[in-house]
């Protein structure tokens, strides 16, 4: 019996499956402050992800042993719902989401200016209501805006993207066909104003010219979400108008 032939991810003038080209980003909707209840929130829709975080804090340690002297004490809890896959997922936390925890905290951690609130904690919640490939990406984008939504002090916003090899093309932001049936995924944090990559992961095989070509390729997707998230923050924030009413776009006189 002949095995199936997979269908070429890339052709040959380097479309992909969604029709983008290899350096283009999904479209990528923000919103900030959707949850009354937290300190700060932000949702993001990047291609068909759709990614909740929440922020509580700083607020007083639980329990009080878990407490840092010099430093406020940031808890992360990632997690994809039951119904958030094509396949049902068990609602128990799984290994990876404890480790993609994990991640988006080391990867938020060095913007935040932590000192400032000793003996507190700042928890910090994403869910992934909806996956389609690089969620701890978008969720660590997600995430940098809910902690400025919150008022948490910040060195800089982080924004994350990842770059992939597929079809042995290097291409922007995989989609979830693209990182499951590709060579190689990248994942890239970024914090632009510091200059600083806060997280750097691989999983595949690259070439160091491969690795050098597509790491430039996800810090330039991370800077071009980066200009997505001051848009998002300034489409928040921005008051105009004699009543003082918050605007979108609008300048003040």
């Amino acid at each position: 019996m002949v095995g199936k032939v997979r269908k070429k991810l890339v052709g040959k003038g380097g479309g992909r499956v969604d029709g983008r080209k290899p350096n283009d980003l999904r479209s990528i909707k923000i919103e900030i402050g959707l949850l009354q209840r937290a300190d700060g929130s932000a949702y993001i829709e990047q291609g068909k992800n759709k990614i909740l975080a929440a922020v509580y804090g700083p607020r007083e340690v639980y329990p009080r042993h878990a407490s840092l002297h010099n430093k406020a004490l940031v808890r992360c809890y990632y997690r994809m719902a039951s119904f958030s896959t094509e396949e049902r997922k068990s609602p128990a936390p799984s290994r990876r989401e404890v480790e993609i925890s994990q991640v988006i905290k080391d990867a938020l951690e060095p913007v935040i200016f932590s000192e400032f609130y000793p003996r507190s904690m700042i928890d910090i919640f994403v869910e992934v209501l909806q996956a389609d490939g690089g969620t701890r990406c978008a969720g660590i984008t997600a995430a940098s805006l809910a902690l400025a939504n919150a008022g948490v002090p910040m060195r800089d916003l982080v924004a994350s993207c990842a770059a992939g090899k597929v079809d042995g093309q290097l291409v922007l932001d995989p989609n979830d066909v693209e990182d499951k049936e590709g060579e190689a995924d990248l994942p890239v944090a970024f914090a632009p104003q510091m200059g600083v990559v806060t997280l750097l992961q691989m999983d595949g095989l690259l070439s160091k010219d491969e690795f050098d070509q597509a790491f430039k390729l996800a810090v330039d997707g991370c800077k071009r979400i980066n200009t997505l998230q001051k848009e998002a923050l300034r489409g928040k924030y921005l008051v105009v108008g004699a009543a003082g009413e918050p605007g979108q776009g609008e300048k003040g006189g």
